[in-house]
């Protein structure tokens, strides 16, 4: 393998036409302002969990820098979820943003994407209860708002003789030592984000994850001033982001929401008036963006899409940021959405994935390759780097 300091060894040759002529979705291809970052489209990488950082120390590799610097005429690229603390991980060989060793790794990645003329956001990830022992520190349960045991089972990869999944523990409630400490690994994974070459950080409060665990009713049974209200619930989530912005300055911090689904199978009583809240409590804090999933068939069972329709468009009138849709959106719906004021700009996931020029191919209106999901997940360069391009990619590795 070649020297992971040697970022120019795994640079790509990338021609991007998405933007050179007239496009079939001119709203998803015009430029965007973000923040004092000038972004070249409206066609958003959408955070993507591939597995396959390092076993060990949670590292990425030149094989990474290769995959994102391909994808780098996204207007803007979501990192795939990165563990803040060994506490924060829940699933085999994922990235984390807490080491010297794993900064240096990243920067690789960013100097990758920014020579390719990209840009890149760190999304910092918590699982909280969607975890086992085999990753916490000395075996210990995972954390989360209170005592918890997710629905279905925690991928372990190769860890433990009767993976590659096993059903998750019980979690354990944390104290009020706990969360203190979990700020601190927060403010630290935004430091090494910015010393990793981010351009910016996404705080992901969606899918089930820990600050969600805090936010979502079912989960959430404290009686302190984390627990009971709205308020309290939505404490937390304020309080990280303010210590991100001791770090990373609010125009440079997006934030990321689900009102529904995401593994484990928690929920909240009444998420239109809860995460109507959280909208709000964000907007507060000057965030650059806030990204929001609509219900679909890949964090829940794509139910109540209609509905799931409306709370979006209420958050977004609630937000006073730039507003990132996500949920399975076809081309023609996000650029529909866009036209009416409806987003900003909309994060596409799987069909990313399978199409590394997704901007151009979606201005040319495709065609588009389909994903191969028996490649999501671990593995090496098949249903990861391979798939083809409509413009010439050359690398070096």
């Amino acid at each position: 393998m070649q020297n992971i300091n040697n970022s120019r060894s795994t640079q790509p040759e990338i021609h991007n036409e998405a933007n050179s002529e007239k496009s079939a979705f001119p709203s998803l291809s015009a430029p965007l302002k973000m923040g004092n970052i000038q972004l070249n489209n409206r066609v958003f990488m959408a955070p993507l969990t591939r597995s396959r950082s390092t076993p060990e120390e949670n590292l990425q590799t030149p094989l990474h820098a290769l995959y994102y610097a391909q994808r780098a005429s996204a207007g803007l690229i979501i990192s795939e979820a990165t563990q803040i603390s060994p506490q924060g991980q829940g699933y085999a060989w994922t990235p984390g943003i807490f080491t010297n060793e794993q900064v240096s790794h990243w920067k690789v990645v960013t100097d990758a994407v920014h020579n390719a003329g990209g840009r890149i956001f760190c999304q910092l990830w918590h699982v909280g209860a969607i975890s086992h022992q085999v990753f916490q520190p000395h075996d210990a349960p995972p954390f989360s708002s209170s005592e918890f045991q997710p629905e279905g089972e925690a991928f372990v990869g190769d860890l433990l003789p009767d993976g590659p999944t096993v059903p998750h523990p019980k979690a354990q409630a944390m104290t009020l030592e706990d969360i203190a400490n979990l700020k601190r690994d927060y403010r630290h994974a935004a430091k090494c984000a910015k010393e990793a070459g981010f351009d910016g950080v996404e705080l992901h409060a969606a899918n089930g994850y820990l600050l969600d665990q805090f936010i979502r009713s079912s989960v959430n049974k404290r009686d302190d001033q984390y627990g009971g209200s709205v308020e309290n619930r939505l404490r937390l989530l304020e309080e990280v982001i303010d210590v991100i912005a001791q770090e990373i300055p609010s125009s440079n911090i997006g934030v990321r929401l689900s009102p529904t689904g995401g593994p484990g199978g928690s929920y909240d009583d009444d998420p239109e008036g809860t995460y109507m809240a959280a909208a709000k409590a964000i907007s507060g804090k000057g965030a650059v963006y806030l990204h929001v999933v609509r219900p679909n068939n890949h964090t829940g069972d794509g139910s109540g899409i209609e509905k799931g329709n409306k709370l979006l468009k209420d958050m977004r009138a609630a937000f006073s940021g730039l507003f990132i849709a996500n949920g399975e959106f076809s081309p023609q719906e996000a650029n529909k959405w866009i036209e009416n004021k409806d987003a900003d700009a909309v994060a596409f996931g799987r069909s990313f994935l399978a199409n590394p020029d997704l901007p151009a191919r979606i201005a040319k209106d495709g065609p588009y390759n389909e994903p191969n999901e028996e490649t999501f997940y671990g593995g090496g360069s098949e249903g990861y780097v391979d798939y083809p391009s409509l413009n010439c990619i050359k690398s070096a590795l």
